[in-house]
């Protein structure tokens, strides 16, 4: 096992098509405030899916550093798509949306990275890192209350796109939610994914 949507096979790197785990050493944020190795642990997840059974993996291509795209399974059933339905990976739509329906589920569920904030993989390449949670997020209300410059209110869910750069700034009205219920209650609508 390399990482959450790599893997080795006689000593051929299979790199999972269409979806994207943390990397190894970035870490989320649970809805308490507290991170946690989430890379890691979608690595140890996939890796104890998998256990001691046969893999099988059909190639879709190659990629840039000379791995093997390809779509695997287990048992009859698709590593790629239970990664992204258990939690442990997000659809990477930058390359294909096959797994788009199983991220929906997983994010609704509020499973592995979707339980709390976490940067999407693609971006943690990139250098970007989470934000610690703001103090009202820590007491179990993640979910942020903004109001656009045109006055929209919008809420933010974590792991949403926009939710690790949204501050709110409390004085200007906006605010913090527990629940998406809440938000809906009080006339704010969800920010688009």
């Amino acid at each position: 096992m390399i990482d959450g949507d790599t893997i080795e096979i006689h000593g051929t790197r299979i790199r999972l098509h269409g979806i994207d785990a943390p990397e190894s050493a970035q870490l989320c944020q649970r809805p308490d405030g507290v991170s946690w190795r989430c890379g890691q642990q979608a690595a140890l997840a996939l890796q104890d899916y998998i256990g001691r059974r046969t893999v099988a993996c059909v190639k879709r291509d190659t990629d840039r550093y000379g791995r093997i795209i390809g779509r695997c399974s287990v048992g009859g059933v698709d590593l790629n798509a239970w990664m992204v339905e258990s939690g442990w990976a997000v659809a990477y739509r930058g390359y294909a949306t096959d797994y788009v329906n199983e991220e929906q589920r997983a994010r609704a569920a509020r499973v592995g990275i979707w339980s709390g904030a976490f940067v999407m993989p693609w971006d943690w390449r990139r250098g970007q890192r989470l934000r610690v949670v703001q103090e009202s997020a820590v007491k179990n209300c993640p979910i942020k209350g903004n109001i656009s410059q045109r006055g929209e209110r919008i809420y933010h869910v974590p792991g949403g796109r926009y939710y690790d750069r949204t501050r709110v700034n409390e004085s200007k009205g906006e605010r913090w939610f527990c629940t998406e219920a809440e938000a809906q209650a009080a006339g704010w609508r969800r920010s688009p994914q």
